[in-house]
């Protein structure tokens, strides 16, 4: 979360609602990536709610996207949870979706990645141009990464932790989620999709914003997926 004050609350309750229906033990892990409006303040009203169900990770300034999913990975590593589901604060990523994705996850699926451009999936209310631009760049990234995967850029995932052990993340942007994706075919992971529908933000602003270096940083790895042996 950054800067989340319209939503904190509101995604929190979704979300521990969804999980309490689950048999698996599971928390939810929230990351304050350097908050200066009241999503701190927030969060601690919603850990006394919550105790042990929440926890709370907190970066002292704003280090990006990609900084703060590394905090939560090395947590969760830890702790020694053998899962990690990670979801957009803003619930643009629906929390129902939560136990698709367990149903799915088995001893042979590694990465289960949500999507909208497999039967089932679609995008709702966002911009045309921002659809068109996503659609082509997961179409040559699908072909380059050549894993099976539609929807490469998406961060609404889960991936068996086990594989991320001894991993040194470069990025701190959302490029993060494609070197992920880089890492886990080196290790020769297996994966699946889900259908899902991206809805747009409604409380707050978006942090992500198409530039060249976004381009550059995520077509280079899906480049150097593409040369893996």
């Amino acid at each position: 979360m950054f800067n989340e004050e319209n939503t904190a609350s509101s995604c929190i309750d979704k979300v521990i609602k969804e999980i309490t229906k689950i048999k698996n033990q599971i928390k939810l892990i929230i990351v304050d990536d350097g908050s200066i409006d009241k999503t701190a303040d927030l969060l601690k009203n919603k850990k006394k709610q919550y105790k042990n169900q929440l926890v709370i990770l907190s970066h002292k300034k704003n280090n990006g996207y990609g900084a703060a999913l590394q905090t939560g990975i090395s947590y969760a590593i830890k702790e020694r949870y053998k899962f990690y589901l990670t979801m957009d604060s803003d619930l643009t990523n629906p929390p129902k979706y939560i136990v698709d994705f367990i149903k799915v996850m088995s001893e042979d699926i590694d990465c289960v990645k949500a999507s909208r451009y497999i039967k089932g999936g679609k995008v709702v209310n966002v911009p045309y141009f921002r659809q068109l631009i996503s659609i082509i760049g997961n179409y040559i990234a699908s072909l380059l990464f050549n894993v099976g995967i539609k929807d490469c850029t998406n961060g609404f995932r889960m991936v068996r932790l086990e594989l991320l052990k001894g991993i040194k993340f470069k990025e701190k942007s959302f490029s993060i989620i494609l070197e992920e994706l880089y890492y886990l075919k080196k290790k020769h992971s297996r994966f699946k999709e889900i259908p899902y529908t991206l809805t747009p933000r409604t409380n707050s602003k978006s942090h992500f914003k198409y530039n060249f270096r976004i381009f550059r940083d995520y077509f280079k790895y899906a480049f150097k997926a593409f040369l893996l042996p």
